[in-house]
């Protein structure tokens, strides 16, 4: 894209117009926050049980005397051998966010189906601190529509982010929305340790749930590019001069970028 080069005044022009905007989108924003919590609440019935630093925890233990808990729902599925890299660089946020939440009445945690001892080596692999639960072997993931089986993938019977998918199994032109690029879900897997049809069975998401009375309720689900809000790096991205600049996969775990990568913004 050519720019403009302009003088200050015609800059400050241009710049006072966009602000406008901006915070024109800043009270929408805040509208639709207040929607979000005006939503009705649906009890949660089933007991789900995971395992956690801990030990073994309910859903309500998860809320570790809070009446709000956020759940962020990590890609990292059992036969994966690393998290999902997109879902990591989102991550890397949380360690600096929860402990403010915690303070707020709001627990915060990563759930995901892979086993605790997995997600423990990869947490001290990248130097996380925030609570993060296995899943493994129950169906909280299922029923929050980011764990998918192979049937799903065979008859096309797979909802994410509330609409129905075409068949994908064993397709490499399988994709996750806002986590694909031209490189399709194989990059991905192959950074996860597994095959595409594996990979795609988990989703990202994120849940919110409110404990009032002893009654756990389930207020608010997003998923895809709901989460762009929470992925701190696109963020800083939509304010750098050239934006997100994306053709591809360009982004990796914190540790697998080299000095060079990070001089030059590639691999």
């Amino acid at each position: 894209m050519q720019h403009q080069i302009a003088s200050r005044d015609e800059w400050l022009k241009d710049r006072l117009a966009l602000l406008n905007e901006e915070k024109e989108l800043t009270r929408r924003s805040d509208e639709l926050a207040q929607r979000r919590q005006e939503l009705p609440w649906v009890k949660v019935d089933k007991e789900y049980r995971f395992e956690t630093d801990e030990g073994s925890a309910s859903l309500q233990d998860l809320f570790k005397g809070r009446s709000q808990l956020l759940v962020y729902h990590f890609m990292f599925g059992p036969d994966y051998t690393a998290g999902c890299p997109s879902c990591s660089s989102i991550a890397d946020g949380f360690n600096g966010v929860f402990v403010h939440l915690e303070n707020h009445d709001v627990a915060f945690t990563a759930v995901s189906r892979a086993p605790l001892a997995k997600l423990q080596a990869y947490k001290t692999r990248m130097g996380w601190t925030f609570p993060w639960a296995s899943s493994t072997g129950g169906e909280f993931n299922f029923d929050f529509n980011v764990s998918l089986t192979e049937e799903q993938q065979r008859d096309g019977t797979i909802v994410y982010n509330y609409q129905r998918e075409a068949p994908s199994y064993g397709s490499e032109d399988a994709e996750i929305p806002s986590r694909s690029t031209p490189d399709g879900p194989t990059l991905f897997a192959a950074m996860s340790g597994t095959d595409a049809a594996t990979f795609t069975r988990e989703r990202p998401g994120m849940s919110a749930f409110v404990l009032e009375d002893g009654v756990i309720y389930h207020t608010y689900s997003t998923y895809s590019r709901g989460l762009d809000g929470l992925w701190g790096m696109y963020q800083w991205l939509d304010r750098a001069p050239r934006g997100r600049n994306e053709a591809g996969l360009w982004w990796r775990r914190h540790d697998e970028y080299d000095q060079d990568d990070r001089r030059h913004g590639g691999p």
